[in-house]
């Protein structure tokens, strides 16, 4: 099990750096960063890097409709320079409201679109001609900067097509609110018919699964900051979708008869799911849901924040070994 964890910047870069810092100092394997509205990901991860020295570094995930494939292929092979080839470019296709609202781009056709994105970022970083493409379409080549044919590509998946696409065409997948259940009964099956097609088997592909936890002698509390930052993915119809398949209908069910009560909607996130989906107690608690993760298939699971606790805490608690 390579464990690793999610930092990301909040309002203080700074923090952050330190966190990393502590992170690669408590051996952990990787850190990933989100992608969202504040600080730029891989900007950030650029920092991590030149404050580390051994600790992997990853995108968790950069959206395909923020960058061309060229721009993200350039900036992604600068940043495994800069780093000694440790980054893993971790891509999604993240949310109709992301992609519209926030970036004047479209969803068309999600599957086929992250196929054609990774393969033109795949030959850039290759040496290679990029393939024709229907939505992208370039004949970019890195120049002055050598060609990165093993950096890793990791891509975020829920539903069952986007995780064979995973097992076929990536080297791993990255999942969020995806509990130790639905990878055993849906992720697991998903990237291995991927990789049944490509021919080729799991040895090599990483599952990489975002594990909220806490140290904290009051779990109420925990839960009840997770509920807040769990309302708007509720909301989305690729996380509604995964939540019903993974035995959490009754859930969405109650958050939509909420009606739009916050208060409502907040309650309708059971204890139940938040048990299987979290890592929250004492030490031995965190360490136990780190457990979990890996006892379903997850080969690196990876401890991220939870609102108002003690992260450095966290750390200390998940760390291997």
């Amino acid at each position: 099990m390579a464990t690793g964890c999610f930092i990301s910047t909040g309002r203080s870069l700074d923090q952050a750096i330190e966190r990393v810092r502590l992170a690669e100092s408590l051996g952990y394997e990787s850190v990933f960063t989100t992608h969202i509205a504040g600080h730029e990901s891989l900007t950030v991860l650029t920092a991590y890097a030149q404050a580390t020295e051994r600790i992997r570094v990853g995108s968790g995930v950069v959206p395909i409709y923020t960058r061309t494939p060229a721009t993200m292929a350039q900036t992604a092979a600068t940043i495994d320079e800069l780093s000694g080839g440790r980054l893993i470019l971790g891509l999604g296709v993240s949310h109709r409201p992301v992609v519209e609202f926030w970036h004047g781009q479209t969803i068309d056709r999600p599957a086929a679109e992250m196929r054609e994105y990774v393969g033109i970022v795949r030959a850039i970083l290759r040496g290679e001609d990029p393939p024709a493409g229907e939505k992208w379409s370039t004949v970019f080549h890195l120049a002055g900067l050598a060609p990165r044919p093993e950096l890793p590509i990791y891509i975020a998946a829920l539903s069952p097509t986007m995780l064979r696409l995973a097992g076929e065409i990536a080297d791993g997948v990255i999942l969020w609110l995806c509990n130790p259940n639905y990878i055993r009964d849906v992720v697991v099956p998903g990237v291995r018919a991927g990789r049944e097609k490509a021919g080729l088997g799991l040895d090599g592909f990483s599952i990489v699964a975002a594990v909220p936890g806490a140290v904290t002698d009051d779990r109420a509390a925990a839960y009840d900051a997770m509920r807040t930052d769990l309302l708007p993915y509720f909301g989305l119809p690729f996380y509604r979708a995964m939540l019903e398949r993974s035995g959490f209908g009754e859930d969405i069910a109650a958050f939509d008869a909420a009606a739009g009560a916050v208060d409502v909607m907040r309650a309708a996130i059971s204890d139940g799911f938040l048990d299987v989906l979290t890592a929250v107690g004492s030490e031995d608690d965190v360490r136990a849901g780190l457990q979990r993760y890996a006892d379903a298939g997850t080969d690196s699971p990876c401890i991220g924040p939870i609102a108002r606790t003690d992260f450095e805490a966290t750390l200390r608690a998940g760390a291997p070994g």
